[in-house]
């Protein structure tokens, strides 16, 4: 399939990358940054672009993969060319497509991305949403041709696992974060940490996160939990979290 790239950043990067190891032309490479789509386009041999104007319509799909504040400008500009159009947000419903052509689409992954970091793309969970049931085939197996693990996802469900994504993957990154700064205060790297972060997510490949919680709130042990706030005196907004948190595996334990 011919593709057109609109944006370079990590998710762009990635799925550029898996779309021509797949076997497909990346016609053209859009970023508003001249630098940015040169050097995605190098990579995945396609031409770079930084100019609307430029884009050409000897393409079989145009994938946006910018911000979702600006899929809206992208989808009126390229509607002109009359080819499917598709974005890969989580939080964009199907309908930020729809106002501008019946040729919509969505084609999300469900993975972080960095451009530094290699990933395995054949593991990388893909949402598929088409606007029609031609088109939604038509996606299914181009995304066949990347991931094994292609689903029918719609714009509602969609909302719903981009928020779950959130709560399983940013705000436990913020944690890290700031389990990380409370090391560094007292000396401590960081580095003890990591063996326990990858137990615990490795026991959620097979298992519920609430049968393999534990911790003092679980086990209900107030003398510990008195320890650790006071440890946070001087961090409110940390304490502030941990109650949060402990209080709500508390009442996790008790459904």
């Amino acid at each position: 399939m011919r593709i057109t790239l609109i944006g370079s950043g990590n998710v762009a990067t990635h799925l550029g990358a898996a779309l021509k190891n797949a076997g497909h032309q990346i016609v053209q490479v859009y970023s508003r940054g001249a630098q940015n789509a040169a050097l995605l386009a190098y990579h995945i041999k396609a031409e770079p672009t930084a100019d609307l104007w430029q884009i050409t319509p000897d393409t079989d799909l145009f994938i946006i993969s910018v911000n979702d504040d600006a899929i809206d400008s992208m989808a009126a500009a390229l509607a002109v060319h009359q080819k499917p159009i598709v974005h890969t947000s989580g939080a964009a419903a199907l309908q930020v497509l729809l106002k501008y052509t019946d040729q919509a689409g969505v084609f999300y992954p469900l993975q972080t991305f960095s451009k530094n970091k290699e990933i395995y793309f054949r593991k990388v969970p893909l949402c598929i949403e088409g606007a029609y049931e031609d088109l939604t085939i038509e996606l299914i197996q181009l995304a066949q041709t990347i991931s094994n693990k292609v689903s029918i996802v719609n714009s509602d469900q969609r909302k719903i696992l981009h928020l779950s994504g959130v709560f399983a993957c940013n705000f436990p990154n913020y944690l890290y974060h700031a389990a990380q700064q409370l090391l560094a205060q007292h000396n401590l790297d960081f580095n003890l940490l990591r063996p326990l972060i990858a137990e615990t997510a490795q026991k959620v490949e097979h298992r519920m996160p609430a049968d393999v919680q534990t911790g003092p709130a679980t086990r209900g042990d107030e003398k510990t939990m008195a320890a650790h706030l006071n440890l946070l005196q001087n961090e409110p907004d940390l304490k502030e979290i941990y109650v949060l948190l402990s209080q709500a595996i508390i009442k996790m334990g008790q459904r």
